[in-house]
């Protein structure tokens, strides 16, 4: 069953392509790059209640894990 997103694939593709440009503007190396999206992804979890950051840090990292 695909899944089914309450964000437009145009909102999405923007944001990614934001985020994408300021690494190429700083010519952020690919350990670089992934340091500066850990840390953003470790502060976004961080807004999320305590009682769900796990889950929600578990279901992100198996998103990740099948990506690649």
């Amino acid at each position: 069953m695909p899944i089914v997103s309450k964000y437009s694939n145009e909102r999405v593709e923007k944001i990614i392509q934001d985020l994408l440009d300021v690494l190429v503007k700083e010519k952020a190396t690919p350990d670089l790059a992934l340091m500066c999206l850990g840390n953003a992804v470790t502060n976004i979890i961080a807004q999320v209640p305590e009682s769900k950051r796990a889950a929600v840090a578990e279901n992100f990292t198996k998103a990740l894990k099948q990506s690649i």
